[in-house]
C-alpha cells in the first residue's frame, strides 16, 4: 500500500532537494553581494539574521526590501544582486574560514547585516518540476506582522529553524556542517509550506495550495499520478465546471492541470529508471501510461533523450559517484 503523504512532502520525495549553507556574511554598511547565475540544478537562498537588505530587479521592476527573518529563494537561479541602500561603493569583503561554515566580512562601519547564504541542489530530471512550477523569486516573512499569514506555527518553526542555524553557525561542534546542510534542507520544505500557507500565496504550485477550491485536484495528481485523471473527473472533485476549473487552474498555476501532471508522472518515471531491475513497460505502467510506445514518445518529448538513454545516463552517474 502506498504511504500517505501531503502534496508537499509527495513533491519533496519524488526531487530529494538537498541544501548546503556556504556563507555567513557579517557586512558594515556599505556593503554589496554580487551573486552570479546559479548552476545547472542549483537554486540560491539566503536568510536575513539581522539588519536590512536590498534585492535589485535584474528584470528592471522595483527593488525589494528584505528585514530580519526575511527567507529570499530565487528558483530560477538568476544573477542578482543583494546591497544596503545607501548607494555607496561597497567596502571590500574578505572570507574567513571556521571549522563548519565560512564566514565573509568587511570592514564597513554603518548598518550591520547579518545573513545566512546557501543554495539547495536539485538533479536534472528534477529541476524542470522545481522551476517551473515556483515562484522566480519567493520571499517568505518569517517574523513581522502576524496579520500576513494564516498559521502562526509554521512561522515560529520557521523561526525556531533558522535560530538552529544561526547557532550551528556559531559554534565549532562536532558535526556541524552536516547539521547546517540537513537544517538547510528541511529550511526548503518549511519555506514552502510557509508560502503556501499565506494570505496572499505566490503563484504556481503554492498558489495552488492556498486555494481551498483547487487543492483536491492538486492532493489527487500527487496522490495517484498513474489513474487516468480526465479535465472533468478533476473538476468534479473541486465541485466546478469543467471551464471553470480550466479557467481557474491554468490562472492559479500558469500552466494546465495536464501539464502538471505530465511533469509530475515524468518526474516519477525518471526516479523509477535508475532502478536497473524495472523494465520500460513497468515504468510505464507506473505512471499511467498502458502503452510503452506512448511511454517513450512522451518520455522523450519531456527529458529530450529516451527511456533507455536515460537509463544509461543515470546509471553512469550512479557508478561514478560510487
Amino acid at each position: 500500500m502506498p504511504e500517505v503523504m501531503d502534496w508537499l512532502s509527495r513533491l519533496l520525495d519524488m526531487t530529494a532537494v538537498r541544501g548546503r549553507l556556504d556563507l555567513r556574511c557579517l557586512y558594515g554598511a556599505p556593503w554589496r553581494i554580487d551573486q552570479a547565475r546559479a548552476l545547472t540544478g542549483e537554486i540560491p537562498y539566503h536568510v536575513v539574521l539581522a539588519g536590512t537588505a536590498v534585492l535589485d530587479d535584474p528584470k528592471g521592476g522595483p527593488p525589494l526590501r528584505l528585514h530580519a527573518g526575511d527567507i529570499l529563494l530565487l528558483a530560477e537561479g538568476e544573477a542578482h544582486v543583494l546591497h544596503d541602500g545607501g548607494g555607496a561603493p561597497p567596502e571590500p569583503a574578505h572570507e574567513r574560514e571556521a571549522a563548519n561554515v565560512t564566514f565573509s566580512e568587511n570592514g564597513g562601519t554603518g548598518e550591520r547585516l547579518d545573513a545566512l547564504c546557501g543554495h539547495f541542489m536539485v538533479t536534472a530530471a528534477h529541476e524542470r518540476m522545481l522551476r517551473g512550477y515556483l515562484p522566480r523569486r519567493l520571499v517568505v516573512r518569517g517574523s513581522g506582522n502576524a496579520g500576513e499569514r494564516t498559521n502562526a506555527d509554521t512561522a515560529a518553526q520557521v523561526t525556531g529553524l533558522v535560530a538552529l542555524l544561526r547557532m550551528e553557525s556559531e559554534t565549532e561542534r562536532l558535526g556541524g556542517r552536516a547539521m547546517l546542510n540537513a537544517l538547510s534542507t528541511a529550511l526548503f520544505a518549511l519555506t514552502l509550506r510557509l508560502a503556501s500557507e499565506s494570505l496572499e500565496s505566490p503563484s504556481g504550485l503554492l498558489a495552488l495550495a492556498g486555494y481551498p477550491r483547487l487543492a483536491p485536484a492538486l492532493e489527487a495528481m500527487f496522490r495517484d499520478p498513474a489513474h487516468p485523471w480526465t479535465l472533468p473527473s478533476l473538476a468534479s472533485l473541486c465541485n466546478m465546471s469543467r471551464a471553470t476549473f480550466a479557467r481557474l487552474f491554468q490562472e492559479k498555476l500558469g500552466h494546465s492541470a495536464s501539464d502538471l501532471l505530465t511533469d509530475v508522472r515524468m518526474t516519477l518515471a525518471a526516479n523509477e529508471l535508475k532502478k536497473p531491475s524495472v523494465s520500460t513497460m513497468a515504468v510505464a505502467e507506473t505512471v499511467g501510461y498502458q502503452s510503452e510506445a506512448a511511454f517513450q514518445r512522451a518520455f522523450k518529448l519531456h527529458m529530450g533523450v529516451t527511456p533507455a538513454q536515460w537509463r544509461r545516463q543515470a546509471q553512469a552517474s550512479i557508478a561514478v559517484h560510487a
